[in-house]
């Protein structure tokens, strides 16, 4: 069998490096195509009965990997977050990790019990009430008869369903049977907890409630594999991540590390590759409006040129130009609009409103607007340039000016970039 599930006993030897999930290789294929999947499977099934299984390293027509050559381990007490967008194979790999679907190629080596929060009362009988189908959840996770009753009463006051426990399921809310479901799941002992997405149902008091319950678990040497499409969660709760991308590994390590890789990834995804720069020709003098734009490109902190800035970084956008004559009074205007959405303005800076005119030389000139921090967050952009002489004299511009954002950090909740800093003062009492 791919899976293995090992409960150590006092004669199993010490699990290498304190191993308790292992992912070797792990690929799945499916079909998108209702009935040709039910043949293939018919196919499948008969080939096993008669000890000529296919192989499953290619695809069929319609088939598709949803997982391919997916690696990676987890440790006793390690909080490990996996992300990446939807369909990229992380309910595919937790399900596979859980013994519901089995594996095309590798192996998932699992030792200890293993309590899913897949999707929390996905499982429950809508016609039975609280109290059958704590007895049968808690079954199908590996519990005996026994073993329930004496933790009936901790997951009755964990749920916090006492009045409604002998009511069928199907006439409680979607938090109650969340509420039923993480109680019973956290109640089975188990060595290794899959947590997708479920600890976004509920009240703000009840996932407070789950979060603590979970840093207990964790102390007691319960691992975690933690699915959110939220960064800060994974910060905040994982030291690991992994990071999937149509069903391939992408990257897989230190959890900033992989999460600052996402986010760039998820935020640039469709934006042309930056370059980071312009350049044009100068006019002749009968076509010039006194001031021609040759180039436009951004410097860091060293005064080195960037293809792409970084949020929160210095950063001077500089506008090379030439000028027929001396210009005491040059106003510049910067519009940038993100490239997805509706084209709405994230940024505008201008001469004209923070009333400093820019005198420009003749010849060539180089203009910057400075920034000690760049606000933007990680993604695409649009850049617009129009340069006045006075307020009114459009000398020449520059229109959508594509250029991207990286991050160094997690800003997947951010609308833009604040420069902080955190301290603490003790202070005498009143």
């Amino acid at each position: 069998m791919p899976v293995t599930d090992q409960t150590p006993t006092a004669s199993t030897p010490a699990i290498q490096s304190d191993v308790i999930l292992s992912v070797d290789g792990l690929s799945k294929k499916f079909c998108r195509d209702l009935k040709r999947s039910l043949f293939y499977g018919t196919q499948d099934i008969a080939s096993e009965l008669i000890g000529r299984r296919r192989s499953s390293s290619s695809l069929r027509p319609g088939e598709f990997w949803a997982l391919q050559d997916v690696n990676f381990q987890l440790r006793r007490g390690e909080a490990l977050g996996l992300v990446g967008k939807n369909g990229s194979g992380k309910s595919t790999l937790l399900r596979i990790i859980s013994g519901l679907i089995k594996p095309d190629q590798g192996r998932v080596e699992v030792h200890g019990r293993v309590a899913p929060l897949i999707a929390l009362g996905a499982g429950f009988n809508p016609i039975l009430t609280g109290r059958e189908n704590i007895y049968a959840n808690m079954s199908i996770l590996g519990l005996t008869k026994q073993q329930i009753d004496r933790t009936f009463d901790q997951v009755l006051d964990f749920a916090e369903i006492n009045d409604a426990i002998d009511a069928p399921v199907q006439s409680y809310s979607s938090g109650m049977a969340a509420r039923l479901g993480f109680a019973c799941a956290i109640h089975t002992e188990p060595d290794i907890l899959l947590i997708d997405e479920v600890l976004a149902v509920g009240d703000l008091r009840f996932r407070a409630k789950c979060y603590r319950r979970l840093s207990e678990l964790r102390d007691r040497g319960v691992a975690f594999v933690l699915v959110s499409h939220s960064s800060n969660s994974i910060l905040s709760k994982c030291e690991t991540a992994v990071y999937l991308s149509k069903g391939k590994l992408m990257m897989a390590g230190d959890a900033v590390a992989v999460t600052r890789r996402y986010e760039n990834d998820l935020f640039l995804e469709g934006a042309p590759p930056a370059t980071g720069e312009i350049h044009r020709p100068q006019r002749s003098t009968q076509e010039s409006s006194g001031l021609d734009i040759t180039g436009v490109f951004f410097r860091d902190r060293n005064a080195t040129k960037i293809a792409t800035p970084v949020s929160g970084e210095k950063l001077d956008l500089c506008i090379q130009s030439k000028a027929q004559h001396s210009i005491p009074e040059t106003n510049m205007v910067v519009t940038i609009r993100e490239r997805a959405g509706e084209g709405d303005k994230v940024l505008v800076l201008s001469t004209l409103h923070d009333k400093t005119p820019i005198s420009v030389t003749a010849g060539v000139n180089e203009l910057r607007v400075e920034l000690p921090y760049l606000g933007l967050k990680p993604g695409s952009y649009l850049l617009d340039l129009h340069i006045y002489q006075g307020n009114y004299i459009l000398l020449d511009s520059i229109k959508e000016f594509s250029f991207a954002v990286e991050g160094t950090g997690s800003m997947s909740e951010c609308s833009f970039f604040q420069p902080r800093c955190w301290t603490a003062t003790q202070t005498k009492p009143d």
